[in-house]
């Protein structure tokens, strides 16, 4: 049987490698349709929601062997410390002129829908118990 550890690096990789294929992808279509900015706006809402969503795996994923309370606890705050990033990101970036707007936002969209849709899948596919037989505490 795997290991909470194991079912973490699964799930991780199960969902940054076709998130970082399509980030890929997001980045040729932006340099094709909008040149450098476009491809740079690609590149940095492909890097966001990777970065997000890997912190967020992480501290979840370390906080859930201690208790369920402490990675719902975990979960929640990284879940307000990523909101309130994105929103200082997109009142510090509105009037960029550095890279595509409309590229970066689309990028973060469609990376964040392949990232959830394989995090499910690769989830699904884990099989993992939801209850644990060997712990001796219950909640």
């Amino acid at each position: 049987m795997n290991t909470m550890r194991e079912n973490d690096a699964t799930m991780l990789r199960g969902a940054a490698i076709p998130t970082a294929v399509v980030g890929v992808l997001a980045i040729v279509v932006g340099a094709v349709v909008s040149g450098g900015k476009g491809a740079l706006g690609a590149l940095c809402g492909a890097g966001l929601v990777v970065a997000f969503f890997t912190a967020s795996a992480l501290v979840v994923g370390r906080a859930s062997r201690g208790s369920a309370y402490a990675a719902m606890n975990a979960a929640l705050i990284t879940y307000m410390t990523k909101i309130a990033v994105l929103f200082g990101l997109i009142v510090l970036l509105k009037d960029t002129t550095a890279f595509d707007t409309k590229v970066f936002g689309l990028t973060i969209v469609v990376c964040t829908i392949v990232w959830t849709g394989f995090e499910v899948r690769t989830f699904g596919k884990l099989k993992m118990l939801y209850v644990d037989p060997e712990r001796t505490d219950r909640y």
